[in-house]
């Protein structure tokens, strides 16, 4: 039987991988990583939003090859029943699928203007108005999550929603965005996580940098 295999590009500057890798790792698939080199034109592409359709990461598994991380996600809770990606309630799922639908895709401005960067860190950063209002959404989606879960996870118990927000948490590191106390805990249990800390210790040894993505805007 050929290999389970995830392919992925920079573990320090792409937000689409580290979703599919974490949802990947929260699912307890075993895989094998497939990075793809810092000068692939589809990597950089996905990595700079310059492409439509995001190739990357991609996960291939019995026959199966899965592209999309919102496909990648419910390929795994399919195959995956007992890992808790989703809440075992009706309700807390549709209110799962659709914080996950709207991180997937939306807040296109503050991609663009806080871009991931786990070996960057820029207090005082200036943060257009327009990615504020994304920042606003991010933080009611939250706050409403842990309002009703309890915490310390989103939906209580880690699963896919923090997967698919993880990124969004170390864009708030990375440029300093000042979180209430019930929120700042919440981004704190994610940097904390095993999974996130294995991801970012690779993504600081990586070698290679991005200009576009190291101006200070």
């Amino acid at each position: 039987m050929a290999k389970t295999t995830l392919t992925i590009s920079s573990k320090n500057y792409s937000s689409w991988s580290l979703r599919g890798w974490l949802l990947t790792k929260f699912s307890g698939l075993e895989f094998e990583e497939v990075v793809t080199a810092p000068d692939d034109a589809s990597a950089r592409a996905e990595i700079l939003l310059l492409s439509s359709s995001i190739l990357v990461p991609c996960l291939r598994h019995e026959g199966a090859t899965i592209w999309d991380t919102l496909a990648i996600a419910a390929y795994l809770s399919e195959i995956k029943p007992d890992a808790g990606l989703l809440p075992p309630d009706r309700i807390h799922r549709a209110h799962c699928w659709s914080i996950c639908g709207e991180i997937h895709s939306g807040f296109t401005t503050l991609r663009a203007s806080l871009p991931v960067n786990l070996k960057g860190h820029f207090p005082g950063f200036k943060i257009w108005s327009r990615a504020q209002a994304d920042i606003d959404r991010v933080c009611t989606i939250w706050r409403e999550c842990l309002a009703e879960s309890g915490g310390p996870f989103l939906f209580g118990e880690r699963g896919m929603a923090d997967a698919m927000y993880a990124p969004v948490v170390t864009r708030f590191m990375t440029y300093d965005v000042k979180l209430e106390p019930k929120l700042a805990a919440y981004a704190k249990t994610i940097m904390a996580m095993p999974e996130m800390v294995e991801w970012i210790e690779a993504a600081k040894a990586e070698p290679a940098d991005i200009e576009e993505l190291e101006v200070e805007y």
